[in-house]
């Protein structure tokens, strides 16, 4: 009534693993990849792909730092001896502040007589420190000089904005400064170099 099986192999249990499962967790535990080896995990591989911000000899990147900011030191310096306009600092770049130098080294400046007479009048005011009637005279004329070069000052921001306007429209910020120092200073001491060895030459 009951036939047995010809192969005489005992059937699986329902609770018995499956053997295709089986075989694909032990290739994907230990077997190798197609390279040859198991695929890492992607923690790993980003671990592996990260590069450092900072190098890892940091004196000699800052070494290396300071000779780049030395070297544009000097090229920006030699710029300013000979006009050259390439290699200029980013303050004294651009055609206005080219017209701006322009017109202020044409000019007959009090600010460029300043500091000369501003000492000669320290000089005075230390001979005469005795004399209390003489100091104060000294120290008035001082006074006097420092208002009239605020005026000259003021006569040489007034007409080279109506200028700057005509020529360019907007005047930048920070240009009236930019003016008015230039003026302050001795005409040989100017930095960049005035473009003219005279005064009267004023820019188109």
């Amino acid at each position: 009534m009951f036939s047995r099986n010809k192969s005489g192999a005992t059937p699986p249990s329902p609770d018995s693993p499956d053997p295709v499962d089986t075989a694909a967790e032990i290739e994907q535990a230990g077997a190798p990849s197609g390279k040859g080896r198991p695929t890492p995990k992607r923690s790993v591989a980003e671990a592996a792909n990260k590069r450092p911000l900072v190098p890892n000899d940091r004196k000699a990147a800052t070494k290396a730092a300071r000779e780049k900011a030395r070297e544009q030191r000097n090229l920006e310096y030699k710029a300013m001896q000979t006009g050259d306009e390439r290699h200029l600092p980013p303050r004294d770049k651009g055609p206005l502040k080219r017209y701006v130098r322009d017109f202020v080294d044409a000019r007959w400046n009090l600010g460029e007589f300043f500091l000369p007479v501003a000492f000669g009048f320290i000089v005075l005011n230390f001979i005469f420190m005795q004399n209390i009637t003489m100091a104060s005279i000294v120290l008035m004329l001082l006074y006097a000089v420092v208002l009239v070069t605020i005026a000259d000052a003021f006569l040489l921001w007034r007409g080279l904005k109506k200028r700057l306007r005509a020529k360019f429209g907007e005047v930048p910020r920070g240009t009236m400064m930019y003016a008015v120092m230039r003026a302050f200073q001795i005409r040989r001491s100017r930095l960049p170099k005035p473009s003219s060895k005279k005064h009267g030459v004023w820019p188109e």
